[in-house]
């Protein structure tokens, strides 16, 4: 009797950098007795989907740790770079795998590049002991509470606005309980392969001057990580989060975006802790579903660049193609990008952001307002810049926040809706406790006019804080009438 030969698997890890909850981990480790997992980074990717600057730190960080995970159950971290189809159809030849899983993401490109890879590999066949073996391959929903083409209105066509989408949401949570980490991984590193802590460092993620260092003092990187901080949050400020989410001075929100974007946790392993530990979850207008609904927003953009592709870089509301913007100044758009627009909370959100890759979303809408109609710059500006400075820069929820501003995307705030700066920073930063710690230059204001110092007396002004780039209420009548000439089209 000839003896059995063993099955092997490779995992093709992406946005799922995690051992929990993963549908196609655990698929390859009840299917094969050893599994490969692979991480495969692209030079060639020149597009919008790329990695900005901060990503990228992140993203070495992700990498580090989760090898550090998979050392620790006996194996490492496959790391290649090249054309993913290549490098893949190459390993199977090497190594005689029988089964490729990944998880699926959503975005146009890797859509395109996935549906590319699987007809491939699916067409070929190994030499297994003596046999030959049709190469199998799977992807899983490892991103979503609900895949796309299961959600959506009910003559099929999908949503445009959220607030019917996340009722319809709602009735299927919290839905099928996380998938267990796999018992007794039995990794499987090829020889001769470029694997672990020396082969991430290849990649070249971290910038050559070394930014990166500060930034990151600011996080926790990693599967472990992300469980604990959702922990914190749940134990400790998700009782309060309708009233504290929207003040940028406290520590209100949960931070969890960045951990999300690199899937070191699931959407579905966070409904199901606020499910455990907050029954009232899914009751409406909880601190807890108010929590609940922003994951329900990040499901949303995910299903809109499913069903919307253009999404990333054209206006939802094709109408908005004609708008008239300014025309480019780039010493405007390098204020705003530098915090030295003279108005303060933008200012702090826009130093925040540049010294720890990450925004309060309230201040996020203030400052994406004010570079689109205030500056009248094009909303894919700020889209890009988003994109390169922020660790958690998810294509879909960032593309989708810059367009419900621009007021072209789906279910979008109104053009003409203008998000006064002095009033927002006036009632979300009382006591001026934001701006102080991001804007040092006026921490010595008197509170009555740390949101507008240009109302102090010339002599009392801070002589190292620059004067306003535009007036604020002259700029958005400028944005109005620069609407009122697209309105007609849009009704």
């Amino acid at each position: 009797m000839s003896a059995r030969v063993e099955t092997l698997g490779i995992v093709w890890f992406r946005q799922d950098l995690r051992l929990a909850d993963n549908p196609a981990l655990l698929d390859a480790h009840r299917q094969c007795d050893k599994v490969i997992a692979l991480f495969i980074d692209d030079p060639m990717d020149q597009t919008v989907g790329q990695l900005g600057a901060a990503s990228k730190v992140w993203l070495y960080h992700a990498l580090c740790t989760f090898n550090q995970s998979l050392e620790q159950a006996g194996g490492k971290l496959l790391v290649l770079r090249g054309d993913p189809l290549t490098l893949l159809t190459e390993l199977i030849a090497s190594s005689g795998a029988t089964r490729v899983c990944w998880n699926r993401c959503y975005d146009p490109l890797t859509r395109r590049r996935d549906e590319k890879i699987k007809k491939t590999l699916s067409s070929k066949t190994v030499k297994v002991g003596g046999n030959t073996e049709a190469v199998s391959v799977k992807s899983f929903n490892g991103l979503l509470l609900c895949e796309p083409w299961d959600l959506t209105k009910d003559d099929g066509n999908p949503y445009r606005v959220f607030t019917p989408f996340w009722r319809k949401l709602v009735q299927r949570l919290p839905g099928p309980a996380p998938l267990p980490k796999p018992r007794a991984l039995n990794l499987f590193v090829p020889k001769q392969q470029p694997a672990g802590l020396e082969a991430i460092d290849a990649l070249d993620l971290l910038p050559a001057i070394h930014w990166d260092q500060a930034m990151m003092q600011h996080w926790r990187v990693g599967e472990k990580y992300a469980k604990k901080r959702l922990n914190h949050f749940i134990e400790n400020q998700v009782g309060n989060y309708g009233e504290n989410r929207n003040i940028p001075g406290v520590e209100g929100t949960s931070r969890m975006s960045p951990h999300l974007h690199f899937g070191e946790i699931s959407s579905r392993q966070i409904i199901h802790a606020l499910h455990r530990k907050r029954r009232d979850v899914l009751e409406k207008d909880s601190d807890a579903e108010k929590y609940a609904r922003e994951i329900g927003w990040r499901e949303f953009a995910s299903h809109l660049i499913y069903h919307f592709p253009a999404m990333v870089s054209k206006p939802l509301d094709k109408r908005f193609e004609k708008f008239p913007w300014a025309r480019k100044n780039p010493v405007s758009v390098q204020a705003w990008q530098a915090g030295q627009t003279g108005v303060p909370i933008v200012d702090a959100g826009m130093r925040e952001l540049w010294q720890t890759g990450w925004m309060h979303n309230r201040v996020r809408m203030i400052v994406a307002s004010y570079l689109i109609k205030n500056l009248l710059v094009r909303w894919q500006e700020g889209e890009s810049w988003f994109r390169d400075t922020l660790v958690d820069a998810d294509l879909a929820s960032n593309a989708m926040g810059w367009q419900w501003v621009a007021g072209s995307g789906a279910d979008a705030a109104p053009f003409f809706r203008v998000f006064n700066p002095v009033l927002q920073g006036e009632k979300f930063d009382t006591q001026g406790e934001y701006v102080r710690y991001w804007v040092p230059e006026l921490r010595d204001v008197p509170t009555k006019y740390i949101h507008k110092p240009w109302e102090l007396a010339s002599e009392l002004r801070p002589a190292d804080y620059p004067a306003p780039l535009v007036d604020l209420q002259q700029s958005r009548l400028r944005a109005l009438m620069a609407f009122d000439r697209i309105k007609a089209s849009l009704s």
